[in-house]
């Protein structure tokens, strides 16, 4: 069986989609939305929807909340829907994440916890979409990423739209518009397991 291209999936529901509907999109961080506002904003009405309580690092998680308030700001490419801080949304996840590596059933688990929380607010507001900024992340399996929007969108009835931003060299896309913007970069996922893997952490705090 051949492999679904999500890109190309997204891209056809776009073309189908009315030129007001709204999109709620998750977004991990500035420099990882970039590239994915900059293919959306022309086509819906979108609100970026800042949810990472995988980040346990109050002063990193401000500093990427700032960042992506700023690039909104700068861009006009989205309006911004806060969850805020809270790291205890998190604790669930952090017991199975502790015991699997990066990419595995733990941060699937955290796929879930981000998507579910889009979709409910998604719903609660009444958009006609969300969607995630995460597979533009080449370490990132889209095709998993996929499946838990799937499902979140018909537990909170509310379109899914898929993707894998990171075709048509999104990734890289990405990068270009973070040096333009003068995005913070930074060098781990966001949790305090994908850091102790050997990733640089830019929180002053012990781990």
């Amino acid at each position: 069986m051949n492999a679904i291209n999500y890109d190309n999936f997204m891209r056809e529901e776009l073309a189908r989609a009315p030129k007001d509907a709204g999109l709620l999109l998750h977004s991990c961080c500035a420099p990882c939305s970039s590239y994915c506002l900059q293919t959306l904003h022309e086509r819906l009405r979108t609100t970026v929807l800042y949810y990472n309580p995988n980040l346990d690092c109050e002063q990193e998680y401000r500093r990427r909340k700032l960042e992506q308030i700023r690039l909104l700001h700068e861009t006009g490419w989205a309006d911004f829907m806060d969850c805020d801080f809270s790291p205890e949304d998190f604790a669930p996840v952090a017991a199975l994440r502790a015991k699997t590596k990066e990419g595995g059933e733990g941060c699937s688990l955290c796929f879930t916890l981000r998507l579910e929380k889009t979709a409910q607010k998604a719903a609660e507001n009444g958009y006609d979409y969300f969607a995630t900024t995460l597979t533009v992340s080449p370490l990132k399996n889209a095709e998993k990423i996929n499946e838990i929007g799937f499902a979140a969108a018909e537990k909170y009835g509310v379109r899914y739209l898929p993707s894998d931003f990171k075709k048509r060299n999104g990734y890289l896309q990405s990068v270009s518009l973070s040096k333009e913007y003068g995005l913070y970069r930074q060098n781990y996922c966001g949790c305090r397991f994908s850091l102790r893997e050997g990733l640089r952490h830019t929180c002053p705090e012990e781990v």
